[in-house]
């Protein structure tokens, strides 16, 4: 890929990847590294640097909250739980991603 188009698709891929770690929290309680390989694997995430940052600023936002577990396989996790506000703030960027994508596809379809 060139590194201008490199750029776009990492912009991109920054762009959507809180309402994506949202989305992933959702569904059920997650802790870090099962997040950022779920994450990975859908090719949202080159980086755990990356993601730990987003959720301290999820959690500082008040759009998720975090308990510790006790891991059967090693020390205790810091799973994530989505609050209201995260619901409500993941539902409208839902509602908005399918108008932006519609609006994308409308022109990008012109140029493919």
């Amino acid at each position: 890929m060139e590194p201008d188009a490199v750029h776009l698709v990492g912009q991109l891929r920054r762009g959507a990847l809180e309402p994506c770690v949202l989305a992933v929290i959702a569904q059920q309680p997650t802790y870090g590294l099962d997040l950022a390989r779920t994450l990975s694997e859908r090719g949202l995430l080159e980086s755990e640097g990356t993601l730990y940052p987003l959720l301290s600023r999820l959690r500082k936002r008040n759009l998720v909250t975090t308990a510790w577990q006790e891991s059967p396989s090693g020390p205790p996790r810091r799973y994530y739980h989505i609050t209201p506000a995260g619901k409500t703030g993941l539902a409208i960027f839902t509602q908005e991603w399918g108008r932006f994508r519609q609006a994308v596809d409308l022109v990008i379809g012109d140029h493919a």
